[in-house]
């Protein structure tokens, strides 16, 4: 175990970290200018995709940037520069950006690939920490993030540099996000598991319409099973004349009014019957809050009814279960 002046060294060794990362942080959004608005405005009007590349930790911090711009709406994905010089840049097409990254701008599997790239006529834009490099001289667009030091204290692992490139990429993934006017809707169907995506999936996309169970006021109790019976959810709305929802009959509901009534069941209406406050939903709904309402009140299926209280379908159980959900 640590003692308490080596606890001590760990907490000012992260404070240190901390305030070189912010420092470069700051100079790099400082160092913000034109040309990233430049590189917002290419990549808005590229056909393609955003194609982007980098060696060693640059290569993984592009990879996120990557996987980013594909979740927020920029078709994108990451291409190893040593794979691209080997038969991988078959994978890109003439309609795409590339945008590379590399702190120096000369790694040696990059340099090999510029060339290549811009004989394919692709529009190439770079985040480097060096304008004077190879990269920056083949880039139609540069986005500098020049840093004083490394977080590392050797000044040689990349620290400080990744930490810069990658808010970077955010930077313009949420610049595009805002000019395309991404919205959650837009997100959900991006991230469709797990429960970032559950927590944007609307009931309409989840919710049956093919055999919403129905009966009229004044259906008698025949009727009333037949109906519960041929549509398995084990209920039936209840409708007015107008085709409102007004009530619904569960199984339990049966059973309970077979105890109150007696043999006078039979000659009872769907109306004597029903539960007059039944739980329902509109389809617009987040199926995240559908889930709490049927948690809550036990119970197995939600109606989904329209703007003007008519049933437009079901939202049962199994289908929130199937998509992860848990009640």
């Amino acid at each position: 175990m640590f003692n308490a002046s080596q606890n001590q060294l760990s907490l000012e060794s992260a404070r240190e970290v901390f305030a070189t990362e912010i420092k470069v942080l700051e100079d790099v959004q400082a160092n913000l200018d034109e040309n990233f608005e430049k590189a917002v405005a290419a990549i808005l009007k590229t056909q393609g995709r955003v194609v982007v590349t980098g060696m060693g930790k640059s290569g993984h911090i592009g990879a996120k940037i990557a996987a980013t711009l594909a979740s927020t709406g920029t078709p994108a994905f990451f291409v190893h520069p040593a794979e691209m010089g080997h038969g991988d840049l078959g994978m890109l097409k003439k309609s795409d950006l590339v945008l590379a990254l590399s702190f120096s701008g000369n790694t040696e599997e990059l340099r090999k690939v510029l060339p290549p790239i811009k004989k394919l006529g692709l529009l190439l834009l770079s985040i480097t920490a060096r304008k004077d490099s190879k990269l920056a001289e083949f880039s139609d667009i540069v986005l500098e993030t020049p840093i004083e030091k490394e977080a590392c204290p050797l000044d040689l692992a990349p620290t400080s540099s990744t930490t810069a490139a990658l808010v970077m990429g955010d930077a313009l993934a949420v610049a595009l996000m805002q000019h395309k006017n991404f919205k959650q809707e837009d997100f959900a169907r991006s991230h469709p598991l797990g429960s970032l995506g559950r927590s944007f999936v609307q009931i309409s996309e989840l919710m049956r319409v093919s055999a919403v169970p129905q009966v009229l006021v004044g259906a008698n109790l025949q009727e009333i099973l037949a109906e519960i019976d041929s549509k398995s959810f084990g209920f039936t709305c209840v409708c007015d004349t107008d085709k409102n929802l007004v009530g619904v009959i569960t199984d339990g509901d049966l059973r309970r009014s077979q105890i109150t009534y007696g043999v006078e069941i039979f000659s009872k209406t769907a109306e004597d019957l029903m539960n007059k406050n039944p739980k329902f939903a509109r389809p617009e709904l987040m199926a995240s809050v559908a889930a709490e309402i049927m948690k809550k009140h036990r119970i197995s299926s939600l109606v989904i009814i329209d703007q003007d209280n008519k049933p437009l379908g079901v939202l049962d159980l199994k289908d929130l279960l199937d998509q992860g959900f848990v009640i």
